[in-house]
């Protein structure tokens, strides 16, 4: 990686000799580092706690001070800082003890540009393969994938420009939709299509904690702030660093905890569980409901400055049966997912599965049919996915599915070919197209129809 691929690194310089300051400054800012310094242990400390650094050089000896003896000190203020040791007293002994101490690596005095670039890109690079480790690891903990973002459908793809669209800014993003629509992978793909794609990227799943325990995974607590605080603890948003924090299921958190998000949402500030020092973080903050908030905030339950704060951005997320262009597709997808994973040929779809896919309403949404598809790989080893393969809430429906020559109305009939129409046409003014009437007629027989 290079210093122009990684133009924001925030970089702190601690040193008590000043032309040494200004000198590796000047290297720094010259390689598009943000840099602050500070001349003392306190200085430098004090510098951590009301701002984010991803590296630091610090001087073995600062005046009295030891610099091995800060170390920790900074280590324990900021996890996961970058700490190169900077010293005219360059030995194999020093450089030892500065890595067991937690040091990242040491440059002697006097150094060159060129040694000061090649650790910056070097650093900068092993963080950055942290990062994608991290999401990588995310990911494969992932079942399957939720949803995929290539879409047939009008509504999603609507979405999905709103979603391309916020992604490039900074602004909060409030995703609603039902559960099992997909609002958590919308969540990654704004922050993968977003300028803070290289650093993490942090989910909270807001119902799984309450009270004092969520305010802790947020914001992290203090040793003693309560039964079972044995040590100094960050949270998530120090996790998000740089980053995108998704908060999900948002309308479950408590009324204490939405004062301190909203402060935190306003001036990127917030305390420890435990701890009155205010610390600050550069975070994005993406959120998700499947409750109407609006009603929540009438209710009493949710604040209402909270809820404008965090929907300046809205993307509604539309249920699976309102974007039946997409089951099949998805179906197939999810097959081919869960056939890869049990190590056997991926089968395909009778009609009359295809039928049952079509005629389901999908009350669980994607997660449901991902679910059905991944059941139908484990109980139906044939080639071809017959509708015995599914389960009985599916196949019932199989047979009320009409046919040419039965005992079926007309309407029934009409019903059956738009749908069918519906799931292979790319776009509903090509299936408008293939049933022979304008896509205005075709949008109000699929309302109608309940699609």
């Amino acid at each position: 990686m290079s210093a122009e691929a990684a133009p924001a690194q925030r970089v702190l310089v601690v040193d008590d000799e000043r032309n040494i300051r200004a000198t590796l400054v000047i290297c720094l800012e010259g390689l598009g580092c943000r840099v602050a310094q500070a001349s003392t242990g306190e200085a430098a400390l004090e510098a951590l706690r009301h701002a984010p650094f991803d590296l630091c050089f610090l001087d073995l000896r600062l005046g009295g001070e030891s610099g091995l003896d800060l170390l920790p000190r900074l280590l324990a203020e900021r996890p996961g800082l970058d700490v190169v040791m900077v010293t005219a007293y360059a030995t194999f002994d020093t450089a030892v003890q500065a890595v067991k101490r937690g040091a990242a690596d040491y440059v002697p005095k006097p150094f060159t540009p060129d040694q000061i670039r090649l650790l910056v890109e070097r650093l900068a690079a092993r963080r950055a393969e942290a990062t994608r480790r991290s999401d990588l690891e995310a990911r494969l903990g992932e079942a399957a994938p939720e949803v995929s973002l290539e879409t047939g459908s009008p509504r999603m793809r609507a979405v999905l420009e709103v979603v391309t669209r916020a992604a490039a800014a900074e602004a909060p993003v409030l995703l609603r939709g039902e559960n099992g629509t997909g609002k958590g992978v919308l969540a990654r793909a704004i922050h993968a299509s977003s300028p803070r794609r290289a650093r993490p990227f942090v989910t909270v799943n807001c119902p799984t904690l309450t009270g004092e325990l969520l305010a802790s995974e947020l914001f992290g607590h203090a040793k003693g702030a309560f039964t079972g605080a044995v040590r100094d603890q960050p949270g998530r948003v120090e996790a998000a660093e740089g980053g995108t924090l998704f908060l999900d299921e948002i309308a479950e958190i408590s009324p204490g905890l939405q004062a301190k998000l909203l402060r935190f949402l306003q001036d990127k500030a917030y305390e420890r569980v435990g701890e009155t020092r205010t610390r600050t973080a550069d975070v994005r903050v993406v959120a998700a409901t499947n409750r109407a908030l609006e009603e929540e905030v009438r209710a009493g339950r949710f604040r209402e400055d909270l809820l404008y704060r965090l929907n300046v951005v809205e993307v509604t997320v539309p249920a699976l049966r309102d974007r039946p262009e997409d089951v099949l597709p998805l179906a197939r997808r999810f097959l081919a997912f869960s056939a890869a994973g049990a190590g056997r040929p991926v089968p395909s779809l009778s009609r009359a599965t295809e039928q049952a896919l079509l005629a389901h309403a999908w009350p669980g949404n994607v997660r449901e049919l991902r679910n059905v598809m991944e059941r139908a790989v484990i109980l139906s080893p044939a080639e071809v996915l017959e509708v015995e393969g599914l389960p009985e809430r599916l196949r019932a429906q199989v047979a009320e599915v009409p046919v040419l020559g039965g005992r079926f109305t007309a309407e029934a009939i009409e019903r059956e070919h738009i749908l069918r129409v519906m799931a292979t046409a790319p776009t509903m003014e090509e299936a408008a197209r293939v049933l022979g009437i304008d896509a205005s007629t075709l949008w109000r027989k699929r309302k109608k129809l309940g699609r």
